[in-house]
């Protein structure tokens, strides 16, 4: 292996492998691993250069823009400030202008003093600190080789952090679980004292030595930390828990935010006060030798660590965990727990966790507490979903404005400062709202990023199309507003409202648009003025975006101008011409009737959330097509220009299933780490991913409105979906709304639109058997 599959961002630095207490659930010094006894108390000066040494070597390969470094033990403060001002200032000086230095220390805080902490203030060393609870939970474990309780000097060490001079240091409390604690007490004390973080730990144990259950549950600790939780939600949260912050984080799709849950890849190695480099401490539990590695600060790298067998074992993810564990619905928030807990002598790290039934029975609770808070409401409400789709276009021209960061000059400023005046009043908000929700003003900003990240020289200039869009807006919202715009190839198009030739193909130039009565004027550099009626009539050179005029259908807007409309598995077509548009307004009204009529509850989901059809070419013959479209925003359809009524009934509402999915997977996170598994399709012969399936049943769910046969595989698709890893909390829930929505249609499958042909006073629509 030439190098880490991930890089080390973590450095556990043992500067003394001593302590002052004699814990008896100590992994270090109470379980298999003994190692201890043979290494330096203190570690020397050599392996604190040289291990800081090694880590600036590690950053500057791989470029890391940061770096941390955690001194433990033992009890690190044991090591002294002189020692601990050595650490803070060789790693310091070693990693200068190469990685940002985050230092961290994790102490029992007995010897904790301001001497301590204004050295830490000196070098900006957090300070994380371990207390199991109340005095009672606290003494249970961690006393004195004597017996006396550590709980006072605990408590003045937090408060001591917890003063105005020191708080900006303090990283919280680490609180390691005993069921016979009372689960209540142990968080109220850990509350009382306002910590920034509260994170609780599972104590170590291995399938050799399984961790203690006084009532034989095999979910003892999912039920303690359950009222943990119940009470932390009774509280108002009052201060981040990691454990808990990490569940609900991979419930919505999100990382995890702990080792000992999750799928993320290790990114730590552990350096010995001797120098010896070693895995993650915590295998110390499971035998003798378990951490080594066999390396060491002074004649490897730490590339050669990363890329030991048992690193490079916590580093693959899904593919890390056994068979059991990689279809088990909650592997994405338990991860198949932590490393070390997997053990069994019989067949190594190979196995479910030894907490395997309380990870299953924790997330699967906090879930049921949290999924009527968490669910977004752009699931439930078309209007919800509109309003999140509006604040995510608003998000990305805001993106947009800071990736600019001044290099489009004096007319992107120009433009965002009218933008910002239109905005100061009620008509011109809504106004702007309403071009930015144009479908294709989402395509625009997309282009733009995308281009300006890739560093193409012709983002910029189509970033300055901003100026068209708050024309557009100006003229809608009939603001007294007048609006420099950039013409180029001889032409400006005004989002929503059509385009308007100024000069040849290859002119450009620069106008003022300001809105009229009935329209717009335009006044160019030379003081020339055009009136534009906004329907076109006795304007020369002014195309508007039309509306379909189809008795019983919707007002869509007829885009067939605006140049980002090319966004469709099949090409745009050009502009229709007048008879050509009247033509395909009339079967789309044709359409729209028929599925009306078949489907009137579907027709109005279409109704209320497409705004814009445009005509697209009809597909090839033969020769691939494009697979994908390119994205745009909500509320846009591609349709054919030819067909029958029969046929667009079926694209209309194949469409709104498409693009209310898509939508939908905009603002929420429907599913997580989407191809980690493939599933059987009863559509396909081969398996497909998550989103390939979900796809398929929600177009089907919703086609079944007009061919009952459409749900043919459907409950068979929604069992495999609801009982896989990847749905978040927003995806079960839809998966939940798509089962009700097919019990529906199967109760109304008695009136629904069948292939075939028939006297009764229902139209027909025939369907493409090979689609079925």
């Amino acid at each position: 292996m030439t190098g880490p599959a991930v890089p080390f961002r973590e450095i556990v630095l043992k500067v003394h492998s001593r302590c002052d207490l004699a814990c008896d659930h100590c992994y270090v010094y109470e379980h298999a691993d003994q190692s201890w006894r043979t290494r330096p108390k203190v570690i020397s000066d050599h392996v604190i250069r040289r291990t800081a040494q090694r880590l600036a070597e590690h950053a500057g390969t791989h470029a890391l823009p940061s770096v941390t470094v955690i001194l433990h033990g033992g009890e690190p403060l044991l090591a002294g400030p002189a020692r601990l001002r050595t650490v803070c200032e060789e790693f310091g000086s070693a990693l200068a202008g190469i990685a940002d230095l985050d230092l961290r220390i994790h102490t029992n805080g007995l010897q904790l003093s301001p001497r301590y902490l204004d050295l830490f203030d000196e070098f900006g060393v957090k300070v994380g600190i371990s207390l199991d609870g109340d005095k009672a939970a606290n003494d249970r474990h961690r006393r004195y080789a004597d017996g006396r309780s550590s709980h006072p000097l605990v408590l003045k060490a937090v408060e001591l952090l917890g003063q105005d001079r020191y708080r900006h240091l303090n990283l919280g409390l680490l609180c390691t679980i005993d069921i016979e604690n009372d689960p209540v007490a142990v968080l109220d004390a850990l509350t009382d004292l306002e910590p920034p973080l509260v994170d609780f730990l599972l104590p170590h144990a291995t399938w050799d030595e399984p961790p203690p259950r006084p009532d034989g549950s095999p979910t003892a600790y999912a039920t303690w930390l359950l009222a943990v939780f119940d009470r932390w939600q009774e509280q108002g949260r009052p201060v981040p828990v990691r454990l808990f912050s990490s569940v609900l984080s991979t419930l919505g799709g999100g990382p995890s935010l702990t080792e000992s849950l999750g799928l993320a890849p290790t990114d730590l190695v552990v350096v010995e006060t001797d120098g010896q480099l070693e895995q993650v401490d915590s295998l110390k539990s499971a035998y003798e030798g378990a951490a080594a590695t066999g390396f060491d600060v002074f004649t490897h790298s730490l590339d050669e660590v990363a890329g030991h067998p048992g690193v490079r074992a916590r580093q693959l993810g899904l593919a890390g965990v056994g068979e059991a564990c990689r279809r088990c619905p909650v592997v994405r928030s338990c991860g198949g727990g932590l490393y070390t807990h997997r053990y069994r002598s019989a067949s190594g790290f190979d196995n479910p966790s030894v907490y395997c039934a309380d990870l299953e029975a924790l997330v699967r609770g906090i879930q049921q507490r949290t999924e009527s808070a968490t669910v977004s409401p752009a699931l439930g409400d078309p209007a919800d979903l509109a309003a999140a789709q509006q604040d995510l276009t608003r998000t990305l021209l805001a993106l947009l404005h800071a990736d600019l960061d001044g290099r489009a000059g004096q007319e992107w400023d120009e433009a965002w400062a009218i933008a910002a005046e239109a905005e100061s009043s009620e008509s011109g908000a809504a106004a702007l709202d309403e071009v930015l929700a144009h479908p294709y003003a989402r395509t625009w900003l997309l282009d733009v990023l995308e281009g300006l990240r890739a560093g193409s020289p012709e983002a910029v200039g189509a970033a300055l199309r901003l100026s068209a869009q708050v024309a557009a807006a100006a003229v809608r919202g009939g603001l007294d507003l007048a609006v420099p715009v950039t013409y180029r190839a001889g032409r400006i198009a005004l989002p929503t409202l059509g385009e308007l030739r100024l000069g040849g193909p290859g002119e450009s130039g620069r106008v003022s648009v300001r809105a009229t009565g009935d329209g717009f004027e335009v006044r160019s550099e030379d003081g020339t003025r055009r009136a534009i009626a906004l329907d076109g009539r006795g304007a020369p050179g002014w195309r508007p975006v039309r509306r379909l005029a189809a008795a019983g259908a919707p007002a869509f807007l007829l885009d067939d101008l605006d140049p980002y409309r090319d966004c469709f598995t099949a090409p745009a077509a050009p502009r229709l011409a007048p008879d050509a548009a009247d033509r395909w307004a009339a079967v789309i009204g044709r359409a729209w009737a028929l599925l009306a009529e078949a489907a009137p509850e579907q027709a109005a989901a279409a109704a209320a959330g497409l705004t814009t059809l445009t005509p697209v070419r009809p597909p090839a013959p033969c020769g691939p097509g494009r697979q994908e479209g390119r994205p745009h925003g909500y509320g846009a359809l591609g349709l054919p220009v030819t067909g029958g009524a029969e046929e667009l009934a079926l694209a209309l509402l194949r469409g709104h299933r498409r693009t209310g999915l898509r939508a939908l997977l905009d603002v929420t996170d429907l599913y997580a780490s989407d191809g980690a598994w493939t599933h059987r399709s009863p559509w396909q012969e081969e398996e497909v991913p998550f989103s390939r399936l979900l796809a398929d049943a929600y177009e089907r769910v919703g086609l079944a409105a007009l061919d009952p046969r459409f749900l043919r595989g459907v409950p068979e698709a929604l069992d495999l979906l609801e009982g896989a890893a990847e749905p978040t909390v927003d995806g079960l829930r839809l998966l939940d709304l798509l089962r009700k929505e097919a019990s529906g249609a199967v109760r109304r499958g008695s009136g629904a639109v069948h292939t075939g042909t028939s006297r009764d006073k229902h139209p027909r629509i025939t369907f493409d058997q090979e689609r079925l």
